[in-house]
């Protein structure tokens, strides 16, 4: 079955969870999630969760794990907690819960952002994965980033991820 087929049996409306990781950053102050969640609910999803959590291993899995059990979302995005300082966990935490691994979303995600940023690309970690039926994508928390990860790369395919993990 083709591109074509699975958007044609993908559902109308994509739930998603947006996680924003940070331990400084409050409603107010999250431009990322909140441009993704306003993006989102622009392109006609439907937003189950947003919440902010800290830069912390167990809150992270906890926050992706119970938000998938109550609310089923199609895809969860999460920005922030993506560098390469000590504090920066994301991808640690849940690279372990990925019963599959989306490695090209990494590949794609690092040109794109090599074409705009030149080599500090290299300090712009990502990564997607499957938990359960839930598409999940990894962020850095730049808005920059957040635009280019899911203009380029998750909304233009997330109706085709979920057909294909709802069958």
């Amino acid at each position: 079955m083709g591109r074509k087929e699975h958007l044609h049996k993908a559902p109308d409306t994509i739930r998603l969870g947006i996680l924003t990781v940070s331990s400084t950053r409050t409603e107010k102050e999250d431009q990322s999630g909140q441009w993704i969640k306003k993006q989102a609910e622009k392109e006609g999803h439907l937003v189950a969760v947003y919440r902010i959590i800290a830069d912390d291993h167990r809150r992270i899995t906890r926050a992706v794990t119970d938000s998938i059990n109550a609310h089923s979302p199609h895809g969860m995005i999460l920005t922030g907690g993506t560098g390469v300082s000590a504090a920066d966990v994301t991808i640690e935490a849940l690279q372990p819960m990925f019963s599959k691994e989306l490695g090209g979303f990494a590949s794609l995600f690092a040109w794109l952002s090599f074409e705009k940023i030149d080599a500090a690309a290299l300090l712009s970690r990502s990564a997607a994965g499957v938990i359960g039926r839930t598409a999940v994508f990894c962020l850095p928390g730049s808005l920059d980033a957040c635009k280019l990860g899911c203009r380029e790369l998750i909304f233009p395919e997330i109706r085709h991820i979920a057909a294909h993990l709802n069958g």
